[in-house]
């Protein structure tokens, strides 16, 4: 990739503009970015001295890597582009709206000898990262009882919103509660069952969808998931409650202290913990999510989230899409 690593965009939406900044902070080349909107194009890549590239096949004969930020839809077909290219793939979540899409596109890069990530940034949100840390150290001791909070308001809305066409997004559940899915594995382990409730806007160009989700765990522990696309513009709240024999753990947004871990007493006599705030970092959780992928590529250390992860989150979704759709829990193999 020569001495520095060229980097190019597609999509300059929000998360394009985020994530141009991470490569921007992380040392990379910003070579150019891609847009269906040309305007937007050329606004993201002046701020950053970049060029706005025609077409994404113009962009690839200029990068090592590519970052498409992009509807959910065009992940699967842009990635299969990017790796017969040669390119590293930098994806955003979900992976793709199908497990047999997923599953080529893991093909074709390992085919193609090149890397995918996909951006589950969740995984690098300092309170998330304490947590898994506390969890992995075996602070809480075996895992019983999850339960994460995802709650905002829709994204877009109007006839022209790809967010409330499900073809195209995956809805709220594989779009917004996939960030849970994938962290929830990543504590406990493969999912057994799937069960699913949900309400949602009788307006047919609405996205307003709330979500709860049981997830039973092969390894006899439990999550239950909520997410909803249905507050007023603005309002984004999250949290988790983690249990396990040991102890707890809980943190949420609306609260302005740090991650409270409350430890059982031991035999020993000790005091339990009680509010104990862990010490979290202070940057901006995308720019880390793209520093790590940076440092990845140059070393070819191992990615924090991998593509078997981001598979097994969307088909945690897709089990839960089809569980609405049937009334009974669905196992996660069930999908396709």
């Amino acid at each position: 990739m020569g001495s520095r690593m060229r980097v190019g965009i597609v999509g300059a939406g929000s998360m394009g503009r985020v994530h141009a900044a991470g490569w921007r902070a992380a040392g990379a080349d910003l070579v150019g970015v891609v847009s269906r909107g040309g305007a937007s194009a050329r606004a993201l890549a002046q701020t950053h001295g970049a060029r706005a590239f025609p077409d994404l096949d113009a962009l690839l004969r200029e990068v090592d890597v590519v970052d498409l930020c992009v509807p959910s839809d065009l992940h699967h077909p842009m990635t299969l582009r990017a790796a017969a290219a040669g390119k590293h793939v930098v994806c955003e979540k979900p992976m793709a709206l199908s497990v047999a899409d997923a599953d080529e596109m893991m093909r074709a890069c390992e085919r193609a000898g090149v890397r995918l990530f996909i951006a589950h940034v969740l995984r690098f949100f300092p309170q998330y990262r304490a947590a898994a840390e506390a969890v992995r150290s075996g602070h809480l001791g075996r895992m019983g009882v999850m339960r994460f909070r995802r709650v905002a308001y829709p994204p877009r809305e109007g006839a022209s919103s790809w967010f409330a066409d499900e073809s195209r997004s995956g809805g709220m559940i594989c779009d917004l509660m996939v960030h849970d899915f994938d962290y929830a594995l990543s504590l406990a382990g493969p999912v057994a069952r799937v069960f699913a409730r949900s309400l949602r806007s009788h307006h047919p160009a609405s996205s307003r969808n709330y979500a709860l989700v049981t997830l039973g765990f092969e390894s006899g522990a439990m999550a239950l998931v909520e997410g909803g696309w249905v507050y007023p513009a603005g309002t984004f709240r999250t949290g988790f409650d983690l249990a396990g024999s040991d102890g707890a753990i809980e943190w949420d947004s609306d609260s302005t202290e740090s991650i409270h871990r409350y430890l059982l007493l031991t035999e020993t006599g000790g005091a339990p913990e009680v509010g104990l705030p862990l010490t979290v970092m202070t940057e901006d959780p995308y720019t880390t999510e793209i520093k790590h992928v940076h440092a990845a590529l140059v070393s070819g250390e191992r990615f924090a989230v991998t593509p078997a992860d981001a598979a097994a989150a969307l088909r945690i979704g897709l089990a839960a899409r089809a569980s609405l759709r049937t009334g009974r829990s669905v196992a996660p193999s069930e999908v396709a």
